[in-house]
């Protein structure tokens, strides 16, 4: 006896064959948010990837002879009170705040994942023990526990990465779960198990295809989460440490410079453009592969 594929793997919207990466690009790029969603993140990572040879100026260049000066020819987005270059430092922003969003949003899917693909098969107590203890985690504000994360654990990069995977793991974890127990017991998961599949099999090769478009969609909008979290804990001293510039830190800054305009537009504007650009992605892959919105 032999089990096909999954015939439920069309409605997460990804193919059985072939690439699903590409797949999912080609969709997202005949949607128009979608399409706007890749360009402009496309910008800001091909910047924070280039960084070191598209910036004008180095991020801790300083230049005293050129202290909160407006954007001009010279300095396109200004300066701030050091003397450094505003352009300079949001490009490297880039790297230190997508880096610091890419990784944690990318450890929180593994794990949250691997929670609920676990939890939902094999329910009984196990399950009941890890929920509540996700329910825990999601009982505190997402902002706040970050907070009491990298506050215990101290302020850097690598600990702002962890606390912000650690709050998002619960949301993943109830997604993939919730998704699990609506299909466990469906009559090709029950063929699979008649087969002699192993249970490892059947979540990996039968459950996981079936779900992952949905996690797809919510990895894109959590992601925007994360990088407003991270600009947060930068903005409160608790993020990535100086002289390594991100937006958060930049925008921390310019609270004590009211007259300089542009030493907090600029930050703000590049965190707002990746926030919206993400929340479009999501848009677009969640039209695109959600088979209830095909006509």
């Amino acid at each position: 006896m032999t089990v096909e594929a999954n015939p439920t793997i069309a409605a997460s919207g990804l193919p059985a064959g072939g690439s699903p990466i590409f797949a999912i690009l080609r969709k997202v790029w005949r949607h128009s948010l979608g399409r706007i969603g890749i360009i402009v993140l496309g910008v800001f990572v091909v910047a924070a990837l280039t960084a070191p040879w598209i910036s004008p100026h180095g991020p801790a260049t300083i230049d005293y002879e050129a202290i909160l000066l407006p954007p001009s020819a010279q300095y396109w987005l200004g300066t701030d009170e050091l003397g450094r270059d505003i352009l300079s430092r949001i490009i490297y922003g880039a790297t230190a705040s997508l880096k610091v969003m890419g990784i944690s949003i990318a450890i929180a899917l593994v794990f949250g994942v691997a929670i609920g693909l676990i939890t939902g098969y094999y329910g009984g107590w196990l399950d009941d023990l890890v929920m509540r203890i996700m329910d825990g985690l999601l009982a505190f504000p997402m902002l706040v526990l970050a907070l009491a994360i990298v506050a215990t654990l101290g302020p850097d990069l690598i600990n702002a990465i962890i606390a912000i995977a650690i709050v998002n793991i619960p949301g993943f974890a109830r997604l993939v779960r919730g998704q699990v127990l609506s299909l466990r017991d469906v009559e090709f998961v029950q063929a699979a198990r008649a087969a002699g599949f192993s249970n490892a099999r059947i979540i990996w090769r039968h459950i996981w295809p079936s779900v992952r478009g949905n996690v797809i969609v919510y990895a894109s909008l959590k992601a925007s989460t994360a990088l407003i979290t991270e600009s947060a804990l930068s903005f409160l001293g608790l993020g990535v440490q100086p002289p390594t510039p991100t937006w958060g830190s930049m925008l921390s800054v310019s609270m004590q410079y009211w007259d300089a305009w542009w030493m907090g537009v600029f930050p703000g504007a590049a965190i707002f453009l990746t926030v919206l650009a993400l929340n479009f992605l999501g848009d677009a892959l969640r039209d695109s592969l959600d088979s209830r919105l095909k006509g």
